[in-house]
């Protein structure tokens, strides 16, 4: 679509007002399902229609956009409930009629970028600080839902590197940057921070808050707010900052969330159990802490998913509980909603990983995660093509976080699944290129390579799967338990590799 048209290849499509508005609501929100009444009110809002009309312009559309190259329609039917937008979604600015020297890669809905803030204290110890105080910024701009947050570890790629914020905004996509620093003595905190135009180089706004330790954790909202508000004026005067989950001001838990999240980021076995331990403590000192639940939930996921664990069911079971508690402490914060789903895989309970994933979705349509996480549940619950706009959605918004292996794998499944085998050997290429010594990329790349007949290159991803340690648990294990039809054609592909278990 561009400015209220349909256009196929340069060529405008003729459509119908009341269909356009369906096209464009459905599109606005890619992957979510949107209720019948929803789409009525976006079609006909000053009318009281039969819901035999929208059936009558579903179907025209449908008939209209054709299928996919997978054969499956573009509008999906949600059965007692409506329709979803089933394909994936580039959203263009236009460029030929933006700025001079804008990038063409801008979105027209605003973009920030929030940079990982300095460490000035003079204290390498302290990193773990503002690292925690950045990601506490983006956790509190995705509430807002007119404009779109890169993803943390796509902005932690510049953590420590000398920063041109142009530069920075042509890589990610992005109108503005944020940029700050840290500075702790003692019991007293300082937080500088900028908001700099990306186009023009300009500084928006700065700030610097001065304060005590104990307050520290309420500078996200304040930043959140001026941010927002420098970006959107006139949005802001009809939308207000949704109220954001206060902590019941235990200084000592929240600063041991953070140094949990800064190891759990290290991704490795013994910083994932560092940080489990650190995240238990928080939760003990203060059970009201959202924050540690979900935490505690997301890392418990990963020490299972990763075959970390000795007594996965166990472990599970704890990120579960944890997780459920932080969404009844915040059932605002779309990352209680993520741990939940993400917990949901590894207890083999895909049905509900979905529903969470897209309440975290609902909450924050610009969550990465969200979006990540919903098409991995699809996958594991058997839906391979539903699997494919989510993950490719998440993926472009959060296009440079080095944990991508995983997600670009679960997508290469999902291809291959849906009977795709090119756009999956693209996808498990970017995988392995990720994580070279990640034995499932190599596993999925094989198994691409020989659906294409390209046996000498199957045969080169198996041969340094023998030298690679072979973990103690399986990520894709409730994948092959769900689906033993995908796992018994797996283990036929890697066979044809001459991978023999």
């Amino acid at each position: 679509m561009l400015r209220g048209a349909l256009v196929r290849e340069g060529r405008p499509v003729a459509l119908g007002q009341k269909g356009l508005s369906l096209l464009q609501a459905l599109l606005e929100a890619p992957t979510q399902v949107l209720s019948k009444t929803a789409l009525m009110e976006a079609a006909w809002p000053d009318a009281v229609v039969e819901e035999s009309n929208l059936s009558v312009q579903i179907a025209a559309l449908r008939k209209l956009l054709g299928p996919q190259p997978d054969g499956s329609a573009w509008i999906a039917t949600v059965p007692r409930t409506g329709y979803r937008f089933a394909g994936s979604v580039r959203v263009l600015d236009g460029a030929a009629d933006g700025a001079p020297g804008q990038p063409a890669s801008l979105y027209e809905r605003p973009a920030i970028a929030v940079l990982p803030f300095a460490n000035v204290s003079g204290d390498r110890e302290q990193a773990y600080l503002a690292d925690g105080i950045t990601e506490d910024i983006i956790t509190a701009l995705t509430r807002f839902r007119w404009f779109r947050v890169i993803g943390r570890n796509s902005s932690f790629v510049y953590k420590d590197k000398p920063v041109d914020s142009k530069r920075v905004a042509h890589e990610l996509g992005v109108r503005y940057v944020l940029e700050g620093s840290v500075r702790r003595s003692g019991r007293h905190i300082r937080v500088s921070t900028q908001l700099v135009d990306a186009a023009s180089a300009n500084q928006i706004w700065a700030e610097r808050y001065e304060m005590e330790m104990t307050e520290a954790f309420a500078v996200q909202d304040a930043i959140a707010e001026r941010v927002a508000g420098a970006i959107e004026p006139e949005l802001l005067k009809t939308e207000s900052l949704p109220a954001a989950a206060r902590s019941s001001g235990n200084a000592t838990a929240r600063d041991l969330v953070r140094q949990g999240t800064w190891h759990f980021h290290h991704v490795g076995r013994q910083t994932h159990l560092s940080a489990r331990k650190l995240f238990r403590e928080a939760c003990r000192l203060d059970p009201e802490l959202a924050e540690a639940h979900l935490w505690l939930g997301r890392v418990s996921a990963g020490i299972v998913a990763y075959g970390w664990s000795d007594k996965p069911a166990q472990d599970i079971r704890e990120g579960l509980d944890a997780a459920l508690k932080a969404v009844r402490l915040d059932e605002k914060n779309p990352y209680s909603h993520y741990a939940l789903a993400i917990c949901s895989i590894y207890a083999n309970a895909p049905e509900q990983a979905v529903l969470a994933a897209e309440k975290a979705i609902e909450i924050s349509p610009s969550f990465a995660l969200g979006h990540l996480v919903l098409g991995m549940g699809q996958l594991f619950r058997g839906s391979a093509s539903e699997a494919i706009a989510p993950l490719e959605h998440g993926l472009m918004l959060n296009p440079y976080d080095p944990q991508n292996f995983v997600w670009f794998n679960v997508l290469a499944l999902a291809y291959l699944f849906a009977g795709q085998a090119n756009e999956a050997l693209a996808a498990a290429i970017k995988a392995r290129k990720i994580a070279p010594d990640w034995r499932p990329a190599h596993e999925t790349l094989a198994c691409c390579y020989v659906s294409l007949g390209h046996l000498p290159e199957a045969r080169s991803c198996v041969e340094p799967m023998r030298e690679m340690e072979n973990p103690s648990g399986d990520a894709l294990a409730p994948l092959r338990l769900r689906n033993p039809h995908w796992a018994n054609e797996m283990a036929h592909l890697l066979k044809k590799a001459g991978w023999q278990q």
